[in-house]
């Protein structure tokens, strides 16, 4: 059973804030005691922190549906819903967060390390909140946003200071198993390590991650074998160990021609041109091993690389290998620029910016786009008219209706509000004057008023009843 899982697809959604309440206070002698609508609670967020106890993604290669809880809506007596509660997931340090497309979200290394994969929904303001100098008892509440829900990817790229790489059966588990206190499945067969094994190692006074990436062979950079999987491994890495057997029994291999082919694989790979090299000529305990080394090792001094003959059997050469790997280690280490506190940087909206666009989207037909219209709308009630002319009116005071007119819009044609897969799409009428003295009844707002039948059934029979009284009054006899 696969223990070891270094990309998963997961679905994250955020919970869903609760609606606001519309509510009236009553009680004895008071049965009008003004709005007392509580808001609604905020959907609980879905967030990614880094935690050094997890080392594998296979949690989420199992369960890749995540959902946090959703807000409880708002209640009378100006009682507000409860939060949802966020849904923190842990992740292996080296991950990284990327979208449908491929491109990188977030890079997560640090124990901490957070991101936020998922916003909860704001919870919706209840009537007590609506209430104002003019709409002094609103008959509506706002409703609770939907919580953001998107596919994300994740990878594991492992942060390590050396990596291992080398043709299958080179002895890289073998080195890693005697230079750290790793225990890799060893064997003498191809393909014995399917997963990248990290040990760390103490070499004085410095101590230093080093892993062994698997599966490196011709053709690894464009999918061929385990290498694409696992090339990803050694971008974080601060120097490359390259793990040649002396001892190969293959007669077309030979361990020159090892190293070439597999640097042509990091080459295509791309990135690693710059991280020093190390080569560890393996396997010297056999003696045509030690013969073989003894023959290629000027050659690859010749070509400026650092040479170490190892026999990870017999525990050879093991101590000058590990203090030259603590001291390129420690180097790169001092190179690098000292970590400064992020600064936060606080960048005010404009006055003057309404944060909304109106465009043209063919004859008679208008869209419009923005952070705040389209939170309005997802917070509307359309089923009632009060909360769709509150709409109305805050549209107006952000300008909409006046970027229309400038782009040319005329009464009844198609507007839409929000993206093309989730609009809100009506007919325009310019004509709309905006306040709370054009409100009627609770719950109803004359600028939408619409023919109904059935009242005007009823106004016809209150018409027909007042004529038919005057009628009698007037032919009564004294």
């Amino acid at each position: 059973m696969t223990t070891f899982v270094d990309r998963v697809e997961l679905h994250v959604a955020a919970g869903n804030g609760g609606h606001g309440c519309a509510s009236v206070h009553r009680e004895k002698f008071k049965p009008l005691g003004g709005p007392d609508g509580g808001n609604g609670g905020r959907g609980g967020d879905v967030i990614l922190v880094v935690d050094q106890d997890v080392t594998t993604l296979l949690d989420y290669h199992h369960h890749p549906h995540r959902k946090a809880t959703n807000g409880q809506p708002g209640a009378g007596d100006n009682r507000e819903g409860k939060n949802g509660k966020d849904l923190v997931l842990p992740v292996p340090d080296g991950t990284v967060v990327l979208d449908g497309n491929g491109e990188v979200l977030a890079d997560m290394v640090g124990q901490g390390t957070t991101f936020i994969a998922g916003q909860g929904g704001r919870g919706g303001l209840g009537n007590a909140a609506l209430a104002s100098a003019r709409r002094k008892a609103p008959g509506f509440a706002l409703l609770g946003e939907p919580g953001e829900a998107r596919d994300i990817v994740l990878e594991l790229k492992t942060v390590a200071d050396v990596a291992l790489v080398g043709y299958p059966s080179a002895g890289k588990s073998s080195l890693i198993s005697v230079l750290s206190a790793a225990k890799p499945k060893i064997a003498d067969y191809p393909f014995t390590t399917l997963v990248p094994n990290l040990g760390v190692v103490t070499a004085g006074s410095t101590v230093y991650t080093i892993a062994d990436v698997p599966g490196l062979i011709p053709g690894a950079s464009q999918g061929k074998g385990l290498g694409l999987e696992f090339l990803r491994h050694v971008e974080r890495c601060e120097v490359l160990v390259h793990v040649l057997d002396t001892a190969t029994l293959e007669s077309d291999r030979d361990p020159v021609s090892d190293l070439d082919i597999i640097e042509e694989e990091l080459a295509q790979y791309g990135g690693l041109e710059n991280r020093p090299r190390v080569v560890v000529l393996n396997k010297v305990d056999i003696p045509d091993g030690q013969d073989l080394a003894d023959m290629i090792r000027p050659d690859l001094e010749e070509r400026g690389y650092r040479v170490f003959e190892v026999s990870a059997v017999a525990h050879q050469g093991l101590k000058e290998l590990s203090f030259a790997l603590a001291d390129i280690v420690a180097k790169a280490r001092a190179a690098k620029p000292v970590q400064e506190a992020t600064r936060i940087v606080i960048r005010p909206q404009a006055v003057d910016d309404a944060g909304f666009t109106v465009t043209e989207e063919g004859e008679h037909f208008y869209r419009v786009r923005g952070e705040k219209p389209e939170r309005w709308v997802r917070q509307t009630d359309f089923n009632n008219d009060e909360a769709v002319g509150y709409l109305a009116d805050r549209l107006s005071r952000l300008g909409v209706e006046d970027a229309l007119l400038k782009a040319g819009a005329r009464a009844m044609d198609g507007v839409a509000i929000g993206p093309e897969d989730n609009a809100v799409v009506f007919d325009w009428e310019p004509t709309m004057a905006a306040g709370a003295e054009m409100l009627g009844r609770r719950g109803e707002d004359h600028r939408l008023e619409a023919p109904r039948p059935a009242a005007q059934r009823r106004r016809d029979r209150d018409a027909e009843r007042d004529e038919a009284a005057e009628e009698y009054e007037r032919f009564r006899p004294f």
